[in-house]
This record gives C-alpha cells, structure tokens and sequence, in this order.
C-alpha cells in the first residue's frame, strides 16, 4: 500500500517534470529562432509520444484557416470542419461530444487559441473512449495541452507580427528615399528677376505623387516652364517621372522647337514603360527678347493666361505621351506676352477639387477664383483651398505653377 503511493508520487513528479523539461525546450526553440514546422514537430511528438494522444488536428490563422497539425485523423474529415463555427461557438476549452456543434462525432475536445481577442488556432482532440475505464490522456493533461498550444502558436504570431513590422519599416525607408529623389526633380529655386516672377506649389495625395513641374533656363533670352502628370502612383511613377525630367532638360537646349522635344520625348518614355504608363503635359518657352511665348499641350489641364482683362486657354498640342509610336497631328501654339501678362499651370488634381457646394471647380472655376490676382494671392488662394479640404476629398496630387511676365 505504501510503495503503491511512493509509485504515484514518482509518477507525478516524473510527469511535472517532464512537462517542465518540454515547456523549457519549447521556450528555447523560440528564442533561437526554430523554425514553424520545427515548433510544430515538437508539439506533435509531445501529445503522440509523451501524453499518448493518437487523435487530434491543428488548424491556424495564417493567410486563410489552414490545416497545421493532422495525426490520427482522417484528411477529409478534417477538412470537413467549419471553422466559422468554431469561432462563432467555440471561446473557451469545451467538450463536442454530445453537442453535434460540428456536425461530427470525431472530435472530443476543442482547444481554442487567442492573441488580443483575435482567434489564431483551434486543437480538436479526441480519445476520450466510452469503452476506456481510466481517464482519457486529454482529460489528465487538458492545462497543460493548452498552455504548450498557446505558447507555440502566439509565438509564431508574435514572430510574423515582427516579420511584417521589419518590412514595413524597410518600405517606409524605400518610400523616404523615393521621396527625397521625387524633391530633387522640382526646381530648389525659381526665377525672380526683372523679366519673370515665378511661384509654385505642390501637394502629393500619397507619400509619392506622380506630378512634375520644373522651370529650365534654356539659353540667355529663352525660359521653359513646363507641367506634368504621370498615370499611376508610387515608386514606378516617380522614377518614370524622374527618367522623363532627365530627357527633357536634355533635349530642350538641342532642339529645334517644342515639337521635336516631345517627339522624342514621347518615345523615351515609351522606351521605359512599355506603353504601361503615359504622362501628361503643358510645355511653354518664353523668348523674352521676341516677347512671346511658344507653347505645347500634350493631353495636360489648359494652362491659363491673363492678359489685361481677358483669358485664354492654351489648348494646342497633341495627345498624351507614352501611348502612340507616332504622336498625330501635333500643334504648337505661338502667342505675344505683354507686360503684367500672367500664366497659370496646374494638374487636374486641383481642377477636381470640390468648392463649398460639393461641386468641382473645373477649369471656370479656377478662372474665377485666380482673376484680378497677382500670383502672390493666387498661390496663397490655392495653398489654402486645398488645405480647407480633407484629405478624403482629395483624389490626386496637387501642382500649380504661376509666372508673371514683368518686362
């Protein structure tokens, strides 16, 4: 009788401290990093080899409810349980037998595992046989199955969790540093002299837009001013855009006229983006010895400019560039500049903006909205119109370029 209790007592403390042992080998897998299938393995030979359970299937959360574990258990039958069911019912250890709550007689016991309230893994066990006079292996161990599920599988999730925290700080700097090469495609600074005033503003709706403006000195009496919009957002945008602004300057001391600059502009980006992507653009040059401007729209918002009291949309050109071999019918557009004449450059960005009335502005409204203004006013008008507007109500990057013609 009493070497019967000596022999139960040396039973359990063999038990606790072999589930001490296996807590401790799994704390330090985790800490060097075992891998998922690894931990896995481990929990498979702890419930099969040391706790004598033949029965039982793992499913875990990872992009979809997957099957982690299967010992013992028929395949389709596993893959029979509605896993919907068992977070709709299912929050604490429960039995299923008796319940029908899976619609299957297979499983004994539900395990559920949480991590802040989110359901990441459920153990379905069975053994507990009606026909088995001692009690079940699950029954005896239930604390300690669930404890050593828990840490395995919140391990693992707390380890995705820091795989997916690495790599968005990873994108974050590959965003810092698309940002700081998109800043360097605008102008640092811009004219301010006797014969032009020129003012800018810009406004990108995500961490990398895909607008461009740039003000280039071509040769002593010859600036251009130009606009421009590229389809799509992010990285690819801007370095396409980055890739469009590198020709450009290029080009523009070496050709002719406007023409032959989008020309071969339109196939440089064809070169790059394969027709997948395509730019917008308004490009003026202002001779200031000739007093006129020489200008092309290839598909880009009408840039505006005032003369005296009137206005007039600058509309020639061609199509947008990037999506044709051959761009049809280019037309460029040659006007005389006046003293106090002012020209308005914009993205559809901020055409698309609502006014009070949850209207778009457009074109008239921009009109409007910029007329009888120096372009002082006029860019602080529209600092502050887009700044009034949340950013839900803004779809698009936001560019603006204002030059005031003075002699």
């Amino acid at each position: 009788m009493k070497s019967e209790g000596v022999n139960r007592v040396k039973g359990k403390l063999k038990l606790s401290s072999l589930k001490l042992n296996t807590l401790l080998e799994i704390t330090t897998a985790i800490n060097n990093n075992s891998s998922r299938e690894a931990l896995f393995d481990t929990l498979r030979n702890v419930l099969t080899q040391e706790l004598d359970i033949g029965k039982f299937v793992l499913f875990t959360l990872e992009s979809s409810w997957k099957i982690a574990l299967i010992e013992g258990v028929n395949i389709e039958s596993a893959k029979a349980v509605e896993i919907d069911t068992l977070i709709q019912k299912f929050k604490n250890i429960d039995v299923l037998a008796g319940k029908n709550a899976l619609q299957q007689e297979e499983f004994d016991i539900v395990i559920p595992v949480f991590h802040k309230e989110r359901p990441l893994a459920y153990l379905l066990l069975a053994d507990v046989g009606e026909e088995k006079l001692e009690i079940s292996p699950i029954i005896k161990h239930l604390r300690f199955i669930q404890t050593l599920a828990n840490i395995i599988v919140v391990a693992l999730e707390n380890k995705r969790l820091n795989k997916e925290y690495i790599k968005q700080i990873e994108v974050k700097k590959e965003l810092d540093l698309a940002q700081k090469m998109q800043s360097l495609l605008f102008p640092q600074k811009l004219p301010n002299d006797e014969f032009i005033e020129v003012k800018a503003f810009y406004q990108p709706h995500h961490e990398i837009g895909g607008d461009y403006y740039d003000v280039i000195k071509i040769d002593e009496d010859r600036t251009a001013f130009c606009i421009a919009d590229v389809s799509g957002k992010g990285i690819s945008a801007a370095l396409l855009m980055s890739n469009f602004q590198a020709n450009l300057r290029a080009l523009l001391p070496l050709a002719k006229n406007l023409k032959e600059v989008v020309i071969q502009c339109n196939q440089k980006i064809i070169e790059a983006a394969h027709f997948e992507k395509f730019i917008t653009l308004f490009i003026a040059i202002y001779n200031k010895k000739e007093k006129s401007l020489e200008y092309l729209n290839a598909g880009h918002q009408a840039a505006i400019l005032f003369s005296e009291d009137k206005n007039k949309q600058l509309t020639k050109g061609c199509t947008v560039l990037g999506m044709f071999d051959q761009l049809p019918c280019i037309d460029m557009g040659v006007i005389p500049i006046k003293k106090g004449d002012q020209l308005y450059c914009y993205t559809d960005g901020l055409s698309e903006l609502s006014d009070d009335r949850g209207n778009q502005i457009e074109t008239e409204g921009l009109i409007n909205l910029l007329k009888e203004q120096d372009i002082s006013s006029s860019v602080h008008k529209i600092k502050t119109l887009v700044n009034k507007r949340s950013e839900s109500d803004t779809f698009d990057d936001i560019s603006f370029l204002a030059v005031d013609f003075r002699l």
